[in-house]
């Protein structure tokens, strides 16, 4: 099937007012045009080299997502062109982004990445670490930087009751934090990729990141 006909199945199962963000880290320009002209407006990368490539050849009203481990000397090449940085995993990514940030005189939306997973190897915030922030208002400390929400990868799993228990336990950290600090900008939970997005959007998922369903399988260089 095609990248269009791809995003029709997709979007059948996707509702209205749930984000999709169309994963095409790896993917050719030619593949992201096609998804493009199909409507889609939001893409996700991973990498700030292949990012900022990109940005350079395809349409400027994309909205770029960067979703995977960003090192602190690659945040002054991502925060000039991403809409978002989805994948913020700890203080020290925060206090470079608004240094960044600040520089180009830019508000620069984030998610805050929770470890949810049973891997050790994934990143984020652990809830402890999460619930101290917000309760010191150590988003003030951030003038750049519009704190939107937060990010969670899922165990990779075959089992489905695993993933719904890590997808419910995202959602009711952000409804937690939602209620208690009223924060405007504090609207977006991101969970669930290809293999998991209707478990995601069933647990109230505002935003998915979806890459090989659209795109196929990728292809690493």
């Amino acid at each position: 099937m095609s990248v269009t006909d791809n995003l029709k199945t997709i979007r059948a199962g996707v509702p209205a007012e749930v984000r999709l963000v169309c994963v095409s880290k790896f993917h050719p320009a030619e593949l992201i045009s096609e998804a493009y002209e199909a409507g889609e407006r939001d893409f996700g990368e991973s990498r700030a080299q292949e990012l900022m490539q990109k940005v350079e050849i395809l349409p400027k009203d994309i909205r770029w997502h960067f979703i995977g481990p960003l090192q602190s000397n690659k945040v002054k090449y991502v925060v000039p062109v991403a809409y978002m940085i989805q994948s913020v995993e700890n203080e020290k990514l925060l206090n470079e982004i608004e240094r960044i940030a600040a520089k180009h005189d830019k508000v620069q939306k984030v998610l805050l990445e929770v470890h949810i997973a049973q891997e050790t190897s994934k990143h984020g915030f652990s809830e402890e670490e999460l619930t101290q922030f917000f309760a010191e208002k150590m988003w003030q400390n951030y003038p750049h930087i519009e704190v939107c929400g937060l990010m969670g990868i899922a165990t990779l799993t075959d089992d489905p009751e695993v993933t719904k228990a890590e997808f419910h336990t995202m959602r009711t950290l952000f409804d937690r934090i939602k209620n208690d600090y009223q924060l405007n900008s504090f609207t977006e939970l991101s969970i669930g990729m290809s293999h998991d997005y209707p478990l995601a959007i069933a647990e109230g998922a505002t935003i998915v990141r979806v890459g090989s369903a659209i795109f196929g399988q990728r292809i690493y260089q």
